[in-house]
């Protein structure tokens, strides 16, 4: 499919997707859309950044469109990646095409939310929790969903949120069309989707554990306290906006107050800001407004920005799949990006679990590097040996020639050793002796008493 005009969708559709500057779909888009329009369960996984998005909301927009009853819900792990989800629905729902829709998110207002769900949304697109939290205020009715989108579903299981989604899937009608697309495809991705999913269509796009091919890959071996210097150089060097990743919230504030006394715009993203916060922060990022933002692994998946030229992972993710969503924030949509990694002593098992992820030949060639060690090892030592023997040797006739040449020398200090035996002999009897024994002091002996000045007052 080289032009989304090939479907077979409605003209209201196309005229949007047009007007949206949606023109050559992507690969996940060119499989997933025509299997999806047939009514067919979908497991698809690809890359980051490769369109996973479209290829599910093409198909449930013209789902509703025909059928006037029809509800969708989709559900995704991140705030963000759910608005983003949101913004593109709302791109191709403007115009002829009037669909309500709810977005429900955490850190928003419930009464705003409340007032969108009394409205009768048809499209719903939420967090877990949140959905959860206006199903047990009976808020939000579910009973006429047959559309069922779950967006980086890895995500969503690595965040704990399994037990919100099962409670969620209860209030689902049986009959449901249910499309899962994930970065990554881990057992417990397999066993949901033999559970929910009926008779899925497998679609698979590119290499699931490495990034895309377009991101050039370097890493920085430092000291922990050479960090932040090698970041401002970095910043220095590079040209375009950077996405910095770390580990903890408290150090995303703590570097970006460093940047911002450097005079460097940056801005912090993580999971104690406010939703209001967050949208004014990754605005502020878009425009180009800030060159620089701090974040956690929570921006690592749902940030579609395509200005984000360079990724620096200050800190190492503490899930090796992380790797693949943070590099993936650049080089999108066929774009070039760069992504380097800080890496120090403490940072070498995550790495090597990151390498045996990315590359399926570390295994083969951590072991043909051992053996090659192993090889270089023997022949040093062996070296080392004949060396130090042949040292031996010599030292040996050395020290015979020196006591065999210099037979003064020898009487010499043979006497200075008797002299030394001498004179310690004499220190011990000397510890034995009686302290004062030869002082001659007077029989009739006493202290004189210094008598002390009376001081008088004076009276003037």
């Amino acid at each position: 499919m080289k032009n989304f005009n090939e479907l077979d969708i409605e003209n209201k559709l196309k005229n949007s997707i047009k007007y949206s500057n949606f023109i050559t779909p992507t690969p996940i888009q060119s499989q997933a859309i025509p299997i999806a329009l047939e009514g067919k369960d979908v497991l698809g996984t690809a890359q980051t950044g490769t369109g996973k998005t479209l290829a599910f909301t093409i198909p449930l927009i013209n789902k509703l469109i025909i059928n006037k009853n029809a509800m969708a819900l989709i559900i995704c792990p991140t705030r963000e990646l759910a608005s983003q989800v949101m913004g593109t629905i709302s791109k191709l729902t403007l115009g002829d095409i009037r669909i309500g829709n709810a977005l429900l998110i955490g850190g928003e207002s419930m009464q705003k939310q409340l007032r969108q769900l009394n409205k009768r949304p048809r499209i719903i697109v939420g967090t877990p929790g949140r959905i959860n939290d206006h199903l047990k205020r009976k808020s939000l009715n579910l009973t006429r969903v047959n559309y069922l989108v779950l967006d980086e579903t890895d995500r969503m299981l690595d965040m704990g949120f399994t037990p919100q989604i099962e409670i969620i899937l209860k209030f689902i009608p049986k009959e449901h069309q249910t499309l899962l697309f994930s970065a990554t495809l881990p057992n417990n991705i397999l066993k949901i989707s033999e559970k929910y999913l009926r008779k899925p269509e497998r679609i698979s796009v590119g290499s699931v554990s490495t990034p895309i091919e377009k991101i050039k890959q370097e890493t920085f071996q430092l000291t922990p306290d050479k960090k932040y210097h090698e970041l401002i150089n970095q910043l220095v060097e590079r040209q375009g906006s950077i996405l910095v990743f770390v580990k903890t919230k408290h150090g995303a504030d703590k570097i970006v107050k460093r940047l911002k006394y450097d005079a460097h715009s940056a801005e912090a993203i993580h999971g104690n800001l406010r939703q209001s916060k967050r949208d004014r922060v990754i605005k502020g990022f878009r425009s180009g407004k800030n060159r620089i933002l701090v974040a956690t692994d929570v921006a690592a998946r749902g940030l579609d920005i395509p200005l984000i030229q360079h990724v620096i992972n200050y800190d190492l993710p503490q899930v090796p799949e992380d790797y693949i969503h943070r590099v993936g924030r650049t080089g999108r949509a066929g774009k070039e990006g760069s992504a380097l990694t800080f890496l120090t002593n403490n940072d070498r098992s995550m790495w090597r679990e990151i390498q045996k992820l990315i590359n399926p030949n570390f295994k083969l060639e951590e072991s043909l590097n051992r053996k090659s060690n192993k090889k270089n090892k023997k022949f040093k030592k062996r070296g080392k040996s004949f060396k130090d023997s042949g040292n031996r040797n010599n030292k040996r006739d050395n020290k015979r020639k020196f006591k065999f040449k210099n037979k003064k020398f020898k009487k010499f200090h043979t006497d200075n050793l008797k002299e030394q035996g001498d004179n310690t002999n004499s220190r011990k009897k000397f510890k034995f002796k009686k302290k004062f024994k030869n002082r001659k002091r007077p029989r009739n002996f006493s202290f004189k008493k210094f008598k002390k000045n009376k001081i008088t007052s004076i009276s003037t």
